[in-house]
């Protein structure tokens, strides 16, 4: 298989008139898709081909089938978030020098004050336009699994954004994947949470491509009142979700399945960060019966291993990551870049090999040049494995655990200390609904920031200091109405730097 869209011609020629994705306002069928998208690509491949796509829409339906409108014409495409500011999304554009942007009619003012360098398209304009077939033939005669699937920008350490650039092959590797460990079926239904400029959303965008399900889009709000998000859940008779664990979180936190649950859901996918277990337990005991599991992978390895949540942890314990999905192999290296196994023992950085790395930063050959490097085990033939900077160990069960990131990892009055172990012992702590640490290298002070009940530093100390020695206590603890939310859901620990060092 050398492309993605060979899953949408399945599905087509298995039910053209079957839902593919939907949202409140809009629903396409998986013949609608292909019409509208087939159109789109005959568009922009005319004068953009093999070139970046930049995708300038609200989130909906629709977004989707332009992101597949500019795979047909040849193209990676870029979903640009809408919400950011312009200044940042100059940035995005000046690395990305798109060939073309396809904008919805909503966006058009926007894209207008962006004042880019190449042809604009309106979506709307685009949906009934003719498909040049030829064209379309050409550009897939020519192509091959390697080819740029998409482009997603992530955070620059200079300040700059990095846009990681993945393959149709990743794609496809994830999917067959899925095939032969969950058993989906044209009858599920995804609830998308994650925005589409996030590699968590890849699931709801070919999920139904290759296994003739639907996606429906869940409105953002919805996330703030379980009252409207779990009617919508069973109105919709949503299977499957692939959500970050901020997004169940607020859930649990609000007890929100105490009033209501969803009636259908059988699969909860969840990745981004580390899902604190205190809230995967209130879902475990409200939906006994659903297959948990828990995913990781940055946006370059994309998801690359897995863990299906098979016995009981307490609030206190952490989840594995698991284990390597199909067609992946992954090494965890100590310092001396020697190879950490179960046997052996010890942490290591965890590093990626295989089909499932992304292409590379685009634009950016010196950050891709420092992660995607030479695999140190192997001196006989050129080999790339990516180092995802995240600290590993294997329990006794053989599972990875992950740890932190090795730059949240401090060393204070002689002690290595993992920042993220003080945030796991705090989030079992009631009336924290969320926390982080961030370290003050000048004054050797941890700050600890935390959301909930606000409580005196006494009694949040007395509940660490039976977790956690007293090296690792942190100096400072800042309650905050919301803790500060980058747009994929995570914990900014850039901003509360910016704000409190």
């Amino acid at each position: 298989m050398r492309s993605v869209l060979e899953y949408l011609e399945a599905s087509v020629r298995r039910d053209p008139g079957r839902c593919a994705y939907r949202d409140l306002d809009k629903s396409y069928s998986f013949g609608e898709v292909s019409r509208i998208a087939r159109a789109i690509g005959s568009r922009v491949g005319s004068n953009s081909h093999g070139s970046p796509v930049a995708i300038l829409m609200e989130k909906s339906a629709s977004m989707i089938v332009a992101m597949l409108g500019a795979v047909y014409g040849g193209c990676c495409y870029c979903p640009i978030d809408v919400s950011m500011p312009e200044e940042r999304m100059r940035t995005i554009f000046d690395v990305l020098q798109p060939a073309s942007v396809i904008t919805g009619r909503s966006c058009l003012a926007l894209a207008e004050r962006l004042n880019v360098a190449c042809p604009v398209y309106v979506f709307e304009d685009m949906e009934d336009s003719p498909e040049d077939a030829g064209l379309l033939a050409r550009i897939r005669k020519r192509s091959v699994d390697s080819d740029p699937l998409y482009i997603l920008f992530t955070s620059g350490s200079t300040g700059v954004p990095k846009g990681v650039v993945v393959s149709h092959r990743v794609v496809i590797n994830n999917m067959e994947w899925l095939e032969s460990e969950y058993r989906f079926s044209e009858e599920d239904v995804l609830g998308n949470q994650v925005p589409f400029y996030f590699d968590v959303s890849d699931h709801d965008v070919y999920c139904p491509l290759k296994f003739g399900c639907s996606t429906v889009v869940i409105p953002p709000e919805y996330f703030s009142f379980p009252a409207k998000l779990i009617p919508f859940l069973n109105e919709h008779k949503v299977t499957a979700i692939f959500w970050v664990p901020f997004a169940l979180s607020v859930v649990a936190n609000l007890r929100g399945l105490e009033y209501m649950r969803p009636d259908y859901l059988r699969y909860i996918f969840f990745a981004g960060e580390v899902m604190p277990m205190k809230q995967l337990n209130y879902w475990r005991r409200y939906l006994p019966d659903a297959l948990y599991a828990n995913m990781y992978g940055p946006t370059e390895t994309y998801v690359c291993t897995y863990y299906n949540v098979d016995r009981e942890f307490s609030d206190n314990d952490t989840l594995p990551i698991g284990f390597p999905c199909g067609n992946v192999d992954i090494m965890v290296l100590d310092e001396q870049n020697r190879l950490v196994t179960p046997e052996t023992g010890g942490e290591g950085e965890l590093c990626v090999r295989g089909c499932t790395l992304a292409c590379g930063y685009y634009n950016n050959s010196e950050q891709t040049a420092a992660r995607f490097v030479q695999n140190p085990l192997n001196p006989s033939y050129p080999e790339r494995i990516y180092r995802t900077g995240d600290l590993v160990s294997y329990n006794e069960r053989g599972e990875l655990l992950y740890h932190d990131r090795m730059d949240y990892q401090i060393k204070r009055l002689g002690y290595r200390i993992e920042l993220g172990e003080i945030e796991a012992a705090a989030g079992c702590i009631d009336g924290i609904r969320s926390c982080a640490c961030i370290y003050d290298p000048g004054k050797q002070m941890i700050l600890f920031f935390y959301e909930g009940t606000a409580m005196e530093k006494k009694a949040i100390s007395r509940e660490l200091s039976q977790k956690l020695p007293r090296y690792m206590m942190p100096n400072r603890f800042i309650y905050l109405d919301e803790m500060p939310r980058n747009a994929n859901g995570k914990i900014d620990r850039k901003r509360l730097k910016e704000q409190y060092l």
